[in-house]
């Protein structure tokens, strides 16, 4: 076992609020860690993103840091009406952990970010805020949701622009991980995926971690922004969307008759992680959140 396998490993995790996830990822998202959700739209990145940052304010004992939540989105509008559906989910399930009239949302610190620069600028005044925190509920989990629409337009496909883009990486990564280890915080960011084109695997023709290639929605898929961007994170989640056609037998007056339905079918998987094997599990998201199940 490596030194990074051992530290991910012993480090503080936070909740995801559900059980099977969290057994499949040993506790939870890490500290001092930047862990990164790759999916196509839809899929859920940002139900995980909603749901931790609520469940990050529980207490350590229940697997909560105690802590707020800056949440850095770059999707607009920002979800505010499913946070609120989520909350007063969390609220009635945790009554008993928060004071009456008590709003968690008051404790998730919403910032838009519009491009890579002013997320450079945003993270320069981090430290400070964090720092601040810390005389009510301190801040302890970092979210940017996503990553890659930072990246979508404002680059062309030139070798400056790529090594411009590339030190873009290195410099939000480097923040990032500074953050999380001087406050050891949890990061959380969540990337697109892309339609692999050829014969060859992963990245570029690269195998990256246990899957040598991503299926969702019956396509072949890719995180965005390439290996530059895969070196900048410790570990990478994948979540998939499928349809699975399923025989269902149905009695009818005449005799047994089948019909076949299809059924929407979510899975995450880890892609790699210094502290997890390759697994996977199965999800749903229902109006009460995201949720693993078990067959």
């Amino acid at each position: 076992m490596t030194p990074q396998s051992l530290l991910q490993l012993t480090s503080q995790k936070c909740t995801t609020g559900c059980p099977i996830l969290d057994r499949l990822l040993y506790g939870g998202i890490p500290c001092d860690s930047i862990t990164e959700i790759v999916a196509e739209s839809g899929s859920g990145k940002t139900q995980i993103c909603l749901q931790l940052s609520l469940h990050a304010q529980l207490p350590v004992s229940h697997g909560g840091l105690a802590a707020s939540s800056l949440y850095l989105h770059t999707e607009f509008p920002f979800p505010f009406r499913r946070l609120h559906q989520l909350c007063l989910s969390f609220r009635s399930s945790n009554a008993h952990h928060f004071p009456v009239n008590d709003n968690p949302c008051d404790r998730i610190f919403v910032q838009s970010v519009h491009s890579a620069d002013h997320l450079l600028e945003i993270m320069s005044k981090t430290d400070p805020f964090i720092e601040n925190s810390k005389n009510q509920v301190p801040v302890r989990l970092i979210v940017i949701d996503s990553i890659a629409a930072l990246f979508r337009s404002d680059f062309d496909n030139t070798p400056v622009e790529l090594k411009r883009r590339s030190s873009l990486f290195f410099k939000i990564s480097s923040k990032l991980k500074a953050l999380a280890k001087r406050f050891n915080l949890a990061v959380l960011v969540t990337n697109q995926v892309v339609d692999l084109v050829g014969p060859n695997e992963g990245i570029n023709g690269l195998r990256i971690g246990n899957l040598g290639c991503l299926h969702t929605s019956g396509r072949r898929v890719c995180p965005a922004l390439g290996l530059a961007w895969a070196n900048c994170v410790n570990s990478r989640l994948f979540l998939s969307r499928n349809e699975e056609v399923i025989r269902e037998e149905n009695e009818k007056s005449n005799g047994q008759s089948c019909d076949f339905v299809k059924k929407k079918m979510r899975k995450l998987y880890v892609v790699f992680a210094p502290h997890l094997p390759e697994s996977s599990c199965e999800f749903e998201i229902t109006r009460e959140g995201l949720f693993g199940v078990e067959r």
